[in-house]
């Protein structure tokens, strides 16, 4: 019997399907070891020893590993294609440790049997070159992690963390809010005049008044509000209803035109970053789910590995995109000769190819759409489009200006029209919807020839005002850390939700928003550990990585530069030696407005952010909006803690006064620097000196659950709360916090993480359907189809009628 290991139940089916019955195939489910949670795992002094300790979830794994490997004559380690699964193979063959039978490296980049049976006949040993480099990445972020995390607890706040991609993608984004907080708008008008050329009106904008041009948004300083230069003209309420009161509706003429004709080129294949981008904005979800999505049409056989940096398509990939074009578009939609693509990617190599289906013929989307889910459909279709239109003709287009005059006033009229679609017919980088393609991109003008006489319909006046420079988007984040060579498009996906988690940025409509935390831990990170958060660093860290991986770097040597300096470089440790100011590292920035005002310092402290004015100080919340927190609402903020407030009790612990006190989000409980919320529907004079005793020593600690986590009660800005290792918990309306047993509390979690939150009643086959909480958020089920519910729906008021019209139009696989 072969033995065959990947890492997942999925990819284990699928690799089945071509593998024979002398075959058994089983999955590792991911990592079965890692460093230690409680200590560092690394000794530094003796060439970076790594100390690696066997997931307590995973010992069930390896007994039935080690059980089937006692059976086989042959180990074939089928792990992913990359440093990561290259690793997890490595550490298989540490735990394992297979004597007497022949061990292969079993490497293919899509799940098809022609794949399979290639890799079969071409397995390789273990590339210990890759394993080296994702082992120093391991110890690079473990050494981030570990060590400088420590310093932030230490000197701003507990449970702050730093880590080698993670703070620099903070940076990226506080630096960007930091823009817009300096940000001054301005206002200013266009005009714009419509025109009838025979039966056919079009617009057109003014461009120039007597020689002198009209200032758009770009003509002012973006820090100032002020024009850049006098040489343009700003219209403003006064001067524009002006102009377009004196404006004539004839003898205008065309003075000017200019048709320019040109082509669009199709875009490369998908890889990774690309695919996360063009993933989260057409299918409105975030990175993190796009790889799950796209991880599972990999383990189902429908595209090839989701994990490259390269645009290459293989000869086989190339024909059949080709052939593909030619059956459903005609010869005229594909390219004279096949595309080859280059990737801007610097040591594009963990991958052979770009993103696409799988085969070599590769199955439409239609052909598969009973197969999937509404999202892997889309994800195929998405990929399928990209990879398709990348070996389509050009797209042929033309585009028309023309000045529009009369004295010395000048309009412009811009249009441009397809003159042939080309690759737009099977993806438009615009739309996902082909109906919508032509509109999307032409905006047509009426035949016109320079020296025609035309009529105007009217003039209208627009009121504009400059913007800030937009926040990043998930999809826009992903492509600035590409651009500056930052981490690698594998991790973009883990890093965005790790700094969501993390509290360090809130996802709004789309945008994320860095909260003050993240400028505290930006500011010390810049003050202490200024590599830590420098860009080009950041870089040249994945360079050299990538350097180990090819064996051009030697890991250990790196390793030692990096941690003891070298060549004027003073290294990590003894940057870990400094002397911190505790003062300035939890002071984020001092607020002031003009020269007389006393400045009020905003500070984040072990209890959360507050500001300080004098011997006065009051918490704000933790998702204050940074640019839209001025001096006048930190001041509103500071005058209502003019007095003590009402005294209570006494503090179990620290012996300080326990005040009652008021502030802009309602009555709170304020001991020494530490501040807590009223508990839901507990006014002021419920308040009881017992209760203001419970709730001012939260988080309080109850006990351990079965993982040996810690569980702990406490309240939040949304009410109580019970977390319980790493899940959360609201406690439901009507219990007790401070009653609660460790084994109700326990009980409350798990429900809320695949426990039954309500049952809606049997459908017409008598399937009980429920809602439930799982990991990825509420759903309805009827024990065959998993539906989410819709977020803007209230799960409790879903009636059976909804709910089994919700689980209709969602096919199962």
């Amino acid at each position: 019997m072969n033995l065959v290991i990947v890492e997942s139940p999925s990819k284990s089916k699928t690799l089945m399907k071509y593998l024979g019955p002398d075959f058994e195939v089983m999955a590792s489910v991911g990592h079965i070891r890692d460093l230690p949670k409680g200590n560092l795992g690394i000794d530094v002094d003796n060439k970076f020893e790594t100390v690696y300790e066997v997931s307590p979830d995973k010992k069930k794994v390896i007994t039935q590993l080690k059980s089937a490997l006692k059976k086989s004559t042959k180990l074939y380690i089928a792990t992913d294609p990359d440093r990561e699964g290259e690793a997890i193979a490595w550490h298989l063959l540490k735990v394992l440790k297979p004597k007497d039978i022949p061990v292969h490296r079993l490497v293919f980049y899509e799940i098809t049997k022609s794949a399979v049976q290639e890799s079969l006949k071409n397995t390789r040993e273990l590339d210990k070159s890759l394993v080296n480099a994702q082992e120093t990445r391991r110890i690079l972020d473990r050494l981030f992690g570990y060590k400088v995390s420590k310093e932030l607890w230490k000197n701003v706040k507990g449970k702050l963390s730093a880590g080698r991609v993670q703070s620099p993608a903070i940076k990226i984004i506080v630096d960007r809010e930091k823009e817009r907080q300096k940000f001054v708008m301005a206002n200013y008008f266009s005009i714009t005049g419509e025109f009838i050329k025979g039966d056919e009106k079009f617009q057109a904008e003014l461009k120039s008044l007597d020689s002198q041009g009209i200032a758009k948004g770009n003509n002012f300083d973006r820090y100032t509000g002020q024009l850049k230069s006098d040489g343009v003209l700003h219209l403003e309420d006064a001067n524009s209803n002006e102009i377009v009161g004196n404006m004539s509706m004839d003898g205008w003429n065309v003075s000017a035109l200019d048709t320019k004709p040109f082509s669009q080129n199709p875009y490369p294949p998908f890889i990774t970053s690309t695919l996360q981008q063009d993933g989260i904005r057409r299918l409105r979800t975030s990175a993190q789910q796009i790889m799950r999505i796209a991880q599972s049409l990999y383990e189902q056989g429908f595209i090839t590995y989701m994990r490259t940096d390269s645009v290459h398509l293989s000869d086989e990939a190339v024909n059949a995109a080709r052939a593909q074009v030619k059956d459903l578009y005609g010869e005229k939609y594909l390219s004279d000769k096949p595309r080859v693509y280059k990737g801007k990617v610097k040591n594009a190599q963990e991958a052979h190819e770009a993103i696409r289906p799988a085969g070599a013929r590769f199955q439409t989307p239609d052909k598969l759409k009973s197969q999937l889910s509404d999202q892997e459909y889309r994800l195929y279709d998405l990929i399928w489009k990209r990879t398709i239109a990348s070996q389509m003709a050009s797209a042929k287009l033309k585009t028309t200006t023309a000045v529009i005059s009369k004295n010395s006033i000048d309009f412009e009229a811009k249009g441009k029209t397809v003159e042939f679609d080309g690759f737009f017919r099977a993806y438009d980088v615009g739309t996902d919807e082909p109906s919508s393609e032509q509109s999307n991109r032409e905006k047509y003008l009426p035949s016109m020839e320079q020296g025609d006489q035309l009529s105007a319909v009217g003039f209208e006046r627009n009121e504009h005002s400059t913007k800030p420079s937009p926040r990043f988007t998930e999809a826009s984040l992903v492509k600035e850390l590409e651009n500056v060579g930052i981490g690698r498009p594998s991790t973009y996906a883990a890093i965005m939700s790790k700094i969501q988690d993390r509290g360090y940025v809130n996802k709004t409509k789309g945008m994320l928003i860095p909260t003050f935390t993240a400028y505290a831990v930006v500011h010390f990170l810049e003050r202490y550990f200024s590599d830590l958060v420098d860009l080009q660093f950041t870089a040249q860290l994945e360079d050299t990585l990538d350097q180990i991986s090819n064996s051009s770097v030697q890991h250990v040597d790196f390793l030692g530069e990096f941690y003891f300096g070298s060549n004027g470089s003073p290294g990590l440790k003894k940057l870990l030696t400094n002397e911190f100011d505790k003062e300035q590292s939890r002071t984020i920035y001092d607020i002031k407005n003009g020269t007389n005002s006393e400045p009020i310092k905003l500070k984040i402290g072990r209890y959360g952010l507050y500001l300080e004015q004098g011997d006065r100080n009051t918490s704000i919340p933790d998702d204050t909006i940074p640019d839209k927190f001025k001096y006048i609402n930190a001041q509103e903020m500071i005058d209502l803690q003019k007095d003590d407030g009402k005294e209570i009790s006494k503090h179990p612990d620290t012996g300080d006064t326990i005040y009652i006190k008021t502030g802009k989000f309602g009555p709170y409980l304020k001991s020494g620097e530490k501040m807590k919320s009223f508990p839901p529907g507990i006014s002021i004079d419920d308040m009881t000196p017992e209760l203001s005793e419970n709730v001012i020593t939260l988080p309080r600690v109850i006990g351990k659950n079965e993982s040996g986590e810690e569980v702990q009660i406490d309240i939040g800005r949304y009410g109580p709360y019970i977390k319980s290792g790493k899940k959360n918990k609201s406690v439901p309306k009507g219990k007790d916090i401070f009653e609660l047993t460790l084994e109700e509390a326990i009980e409350l979690v798990n429900k809320g993480t695949g426990g039954v939150l309500k049952e809606i009643g049997p459908d017409k086959d008598g399937n009980q359907i429920v809602v439930k909480d799982g990991r990825y958020g509420v759903y309805i089920t009827n024990g065959k189809v998993n539906v989410t519910v819709p977020k803007d729906s209230d799960y409790d008021s879903l009636t059976l009628e909804e709910s089994i019209e919700l689980i209709k139009n969602k096919k199962p696989k």
